[in-house]
C-alpha cells in the first residue's frame, strides 16, 4: 500500500473489510479481529490511524509486527496467515496488516469463541452463523444435518419406494426401505431423517422445516411496492415444488397462438426449459440454514426467482455464467440428478443464458446480495 492509497482508506472511514486502531489492541482483540476478517472476506487492520483520519504512528514497529504473528499463530484456531507492510507519512509509520479470507473457515480464537465481520464492526458469531461458516468450507453439509422430531414414519415411503425403482434400478422391498433411506443420507443410523430426506420425501416437510415452501407472487406493476394480485405459498416435497411453481408460472405468463396449416401452434412467452432451470438451481444451491422462503415473482416486465444465501466458496456471478458451481447440499443435488432435474456439469446458468438469448432475444441478469441471489428474466 502507498500514501495514496491509505488516505484513500482512511478517507472511507472503516467498513467491512477495514479497521483502525490508534494503538496496538491487546493479545485478545487482536485475535477478535484477525479471526473475525478470515471468517470473512478478508480484510486489513491500520494500526496508528484514527477513525476521523489522523494519522498517529507505531512506536515500536518491530513489537507490533511480532504480536501480531504471534496472535495469528498461536492465538488463533486454525493458524491464520497474515502480511505486515508499513506506510511513511508525516514523518509517523502507519502499520497495516492484510489478514486473507480463509480457506479453512471457521476460525476460532485460543478462548474458543468464534467472530464474525458485520458491517463495520467484530462480533461474535451466532450458532446458526458458525454452522453456516462450516457449510461454506463445505466441512459440513447442512442438508445432512438431522431434523429434530423427523422420524421414519414421517416419510411418504410410497412415493420413496418408487423413486428407488425407478431412479435408482433397485426392486422395492419394504423391509429394506429404511437402509436404503439411511445409504442415501435421506436419514441417520438413528432412524432420524436428515434434511434433505424431510425435503425430498417427507409427507409434510413444512412442518418441520417451514421455510422450504415457495412463495410465489403476480404483481401487476414493475415493482414490490404493489400489492401482489396473486399471491400463494407453496408447500410439499420437492418434487410437488416443482411442479407446482410451473402452474403458477403457467397462469401468468403470456401464450402465442399461430395457426400453421389447419392446427394452432403454441408459443409460450418463457421456455419452460429455462423457469424449471431456475427453480431447480434455487432448490439445489439455496442455504438452508436461513429461514427465509425461496421468492418468485411474476412482474409486469420481468420474472425473478430469489434464492436465500450468498454464493458459496469461490463462486462469483461471472464464474457461475461460465458454469462454475460448488454443492452446498449434495444430498437434495444427487437426489435431483436421479430424477433427471441437474448434471454434474454446472450447466444450468449457462443454458439459461443462452436459451433466453437464441428464443427470446433477451439477456438474463444475475445479481449476489449479501443473503440472496437474484435471476431475472425479462418479459417485454
Amino acid at each position: 500500500m502507498d500514501k495514496i492509497e491509505l488516505k484513500e482508506r482512511m478517507l472511507k472511514g472503516e467498513d467491512f473489510h477495514t479497521e483502525f486502531n490508534e494503538s496496538l489492541p491487546d493479545n485478545e482483540a487482536l485475535a477478535w479481529s484477525i479471526v473475525c476478517f478470515a471468517n470473512a472476506d478478508g480484510g486489513l487492520l491500520i494500526i496508528g490511524a484514527s477513525d476521523s483520519g489522523a494519522i498517529i504512528g507505531v512506536s515500536n514497529l518491530d513489537e507490533g509486527i511480532r504480536r501480531f504473528e504471534d496472535v495469528a499463530f498461536n492465538r488463533c484456531e486454525l493458524p491464520v496467515s497474515i502480511l505486515a507492510e508499513t506506510v511513511e507519512e508525516g514523518g509517523k509509520t502507519v502499520l497495516i496488516v492484510r489478514i486473507p479470507k480463509g480457506q479453512q473457515r471457521p476460525y476460532r480464537t485460543k478462548s474458543g469463541l468464534y467472530y464474525i465481520r458485520a458491517s463495520n464492526r467484530c462480533r461474535q458469531a451466532s450458532c446458526e452463523e458458525v454452522r453456516r461458516l462450516y457449510q461454506t468450507s463445505e466441512s459440513i453439509y447442512f442438508d445432512e444435518a438431522p431434523v429434530v422430531r423427523a422420524a421414519l414414519t414421517d416419510i411418504d415411503m410410497d412415493y420413496f419406494k418408487e423413486f428407488i425403482e425407478k431412479y435408482v434400478g433397485i426392486a422395492g422391498s419394504d423391509v429394506l426401505m429404511p437402509n436404503y433411506l439411511k445409504n442415501l443420507r435421506g436419514a441417520t443410523e438413528s432412524n432420524q431423517l436428515t434434511l434433505a430426506g424431510i425435503l425430498f420425501f417427507g409427507k409434510k416437510p413444512q412442518e418441520f422445516v417451514p421455510y422450504s415452501k415457495i412463495t410465489a407472487a403476480y404483481i401487476e406493476g414493475k415493482d414490490l411496492s404493489v400489492p401482489p394480485a396473486d399471491k400463494k405459498d407453496l408447500m410439499g416435497e420437492i418434487p410437488d415444488l416443482l411442479n407446482d411453481s410451473i402452474r403458477f408460472f403457467r397462469l401468468y405468463l403470456r401464450e402465442r397462438h399461430e395457426i400453421k396449416g389447419f392446427e394452432p401452434e403454441v408459443y409460450p412467452e418463457m421456455p419452460e426449459e429455462v423457469l424449471r432451470e431456475g427453480l431447480v438451481n434455487a432448490i439445489a444451491h439455496r442455504d438452508y440454514t436461513i429461514t427465509a422462503p425461496i421468492r418468485i415473482f411474476i412482474f409486469d416486465d420481468r420474472l425473478e426467482i430469489r434464492t436465500p444465501g450468498r454464493l458459496p466458496n469461490t463462486v462469483t456471478v461471472e464464474s457461475m455464467k461460465l458454469g462454475a458451481h460448488v454443492l452446498r447440499n449434495p444430498t437434495i443435488y444427487n437426489f435431483l440428478n436421479k430424477i433427471g432435474m441437474v448434471t454434474d456439469i454446472g450447466s444450468g446458468i449457462p443454458r439459461i443464458i443462452k436459451v433466453v438469448k437464441e428464443k427470446l432475444n433477451k439477456e438474463v441478469a444475475l445479481f449476489a446480495a449479501d443473503n440472496e441471489f437474484i435471476l431475472t428474466i425479462p418479459r417485454i
